[in-house]
């Protein structure tokens, strides 16, 4: 490798494993160094948002195929499957087929730069760690704990919303919602305590395999009905983008906008979806937090970041591409979806489609789908509530007593914390508290997209460090295919997502020359983030990163012999393996 380490520091602690009189594991040959060792002599030896002691580190239990099918299913929710249902609506089938594959490119990026970072080191911090090490400890202050504001009002709001998916068959009268808020609430912290990262892992793997199969029949569903195999014989193929159109003016000004071109309000409709598809799109970056967490995360996260890829051209832009091809923007069953409130069946755009076919049984099969997203998500927003604390305590950034572990490796202290942010579901069974609860879920998004700016900030960051320190392109695991400058087109797109993502507040609709309410919810979260970071560089008197003296390589020789014991052990087990579990490694195991 080209490395020069002149320069090299840990802030706060030392500069790399020499220092400790170690050495990594050799790429030409050499006998590696005992990872348990490594991480004996590094304790009582403080490295910024990597945990070596036992009691406050993290154990590596989730599998190459835990992390694939979380990256795969951790964005697949009721954003496709009801989400595009408003979007159809509001702007036409042209609009939301562009506008779902050009916010899919940007994701991409996001994540491609993520991954470059997660897998030069997989630190314990995770987001926080990363822009801490090279680019702003307040930086990276705000980027934790502004994700972490997302995930903990977003994971009782997912409570609620499968709470409110049973109503599709018991109303609240017989069975009050709060019921299953506590039943569900029961079931997601036993699995993230009691059962451990690898129960977790393993739970999540078939739930997101599920899910995949769910969207596949969803998506054959769609052609079949689009190709003329429904019940009323009718092959729709395009006529749908002819008539009514492709290219839909944008639904609040479609009556009593005489004045307005309809050019502006076919535009206003393409950037309300390019919202709506930014939001659909948001959680995909959790397989970043599990990197602190995976097996042999050098080649497991590189290779989630790839599928990323796929997964959006597949389960996104075919699944949008089909449902403007079977439902008219302008059907009325499409218009009374979108006044739906509950996240059942009767918002989706496919059971519109069904029912247009004439298909019968669907309705109940798509609400039992919604159902298994909303808890897998709940599930996995309450797992990146608890690491995304874990890790700011790692970095410094929160009280220490919330980086401590048990046994097994769970942060019980964060969990715990996040438990008690997750009974605010209990809210939701009010219909007064709902609406208020709405405002909250409206003000979090934003954090969403201020994560993403972030880590593109951070990424460009670390590849100027990484040059200034000559090191080679060819020594890393995995680098971003677009390089810094597809880093910066995507930080500008997100930047301009998020200035205008609530621009509707500004438009004369439904009598109301200005709602006020949106606009305060929908960007004080911009000011709240400037002043996590701002208030954060003043009080610490912090400074940023300087490109020669950002941290490379405090806590790599222990990820090096870490994976030279895995990979020993992995290449061992697969000489033993017999039977199912020698197919499995030989023509299966490769797909994760």
């Amino acid at each position: 490798m080209n490395y020069n380490e002149e320069g090299l520091h840990n802030r706060g602690s030392h500069s790399s494993g020499k220092d400790l009189g170690l050495t990594g594991s050799g790429e030409q040959g050499e006998k590696h160094v005992d990872a348990e060792q490594l991480r004996h002599n590094y304790d009582g030896t403080h490295i910024r948002g990597f945990e070596t002691a036992e009691g406050t580190r993290l154990h590596r239990g989730l599998k190459a195929r835990h992390i694939t099918m979380i990256a795969i299913g951790g964005a697949l929710g009721t954003g496709l499957i009801i989400g595009t249902g408003k979007a159809l609506a509001n702007a036409g089938p042209g609009s939301l087929f562009i506008s779902y594959t050009f916010i899919g490119a940007i994701v991409f990026i996001v994540m491609s730069g993520l991954g470059e970072m997660a897998a030069w080191l997989p630190l314990s911090a995770g987001f926080t760690g990363y822009a801490t090490r090279y680019c702003h400890p307040s930086l990276g202050f705000a980027l934790g704990w502004t994700y972490w504001f997302k995930y903990i009002i977003v994971t009782p709001n997912q409570l609620t919303a499968a709470a409110l998916t049973i109503q599709f068959w018991v109303d609240r009268e017989t069975v009050n919602p709060g019921v299953f808020v506590a039943i569900f609430l029961v079931l997601i912290v036993s699995i993230n305590y009691f059962g451990g990262i690898k129960f977790f892992g393993e739970f999540e793997f078939w739930l997101s395999s599920f899910k995949v199969i769910i969207v596949l029949g969803i998506i054959l569903f769609s052609l079949v009905i689009a190709c003329g195999g429904g019940p009323d014989g009718d092959a729709r193929g395009f006529r749908y983008w002819n008539d009514p159109g492709a290219f839909a003016p944008w639904s609040p000004m479609r009556e009593g906008y005489s004045t307005t071109s309809d050019d502006l309000k076919r535009f206003l409709g393409f950037w309300s979806v390019m919202v709506n598809a930014t939001f659909a799109y948001l959680g995909t970056e959790l397989v970043g937090v599990t990197a602190g967490e995976a097996q042999n995360p050098r080649r497991s996260i590189p290779k989630a970041i790839k599928l990323t890829f796929y997964r959006i051209l597949l389960f996104y832009c075919l699944s949008v591409f089909l449902v403007g091809m079977i439902v008219p923007y302008n059907s009325p069953e499409l218009a009374f979806a979108n006044k739906q409130s509950n996240p059942s069946a009767a918002a989706s755009p496919f059971v519109v489609a069904a029912q247009l076919a004439g298909v019968k049984t669907l309705p109940h099969i798509i609400n039992a789908c919604i159902l298994v997203f909303v808890f897998s998500a709940a599930n996995s927003d309450l797992y990146i509530a608890s690491r995304t604390l874990y890790g700011l305590a790692s970095d410094e950034a929160a009280p220490a007593i919330f980086k401590k572990t048990d046994r097994r490796g769970v942060p019980y202290p964060s969990l715990a914390l996040c438990t008690v942010f997750a009974l605010l579901a209990f809210l939701n069974v009010s219909d007064d508290s709902r609406k208020v609860f709405v405002h909250f879920v409206n003000l979090t998004t934003i954090f969403g997209i201020l994560t993403w700016i972030s880590l593109l900030v951070t990424h460009i960051y670390f590849i100027r460090a990484r040059r200034a320190q000559n090191i080679a392109e060819e020594s890393l695991p995995y680098k971003a295919p677009l390089g810094m400058w597809g880093t910066y087109v995507a930080l500008f797109f997100c930047c301009l997502i998020a200035l205008t993502k609530n621009f509707d507040v500004f438009i004369k609709t439904n009598g109301v020359a200005f709602h006020f309410e949106s606009f305060i919810t929908g960007y004080l979260g911009i000011p709240l983030y400037l002043i996590l970071l701002f208030g954060h560089m003043l009080y610490t008197k912090s400074r940023g990163v300087k490109a020669h003296e950002a941290d490379f390589y405090s806590g790599k020789e222990i990820l090096d012999a870490e994976e030279a014991e895995f990979l020993e052990v992995q290449a061992l087990e697969r000489a033993k393996s017999r039977g199912m579990k020698k197919f499995y490694n030989r023509y299966i195991a490769w797909l994760f």
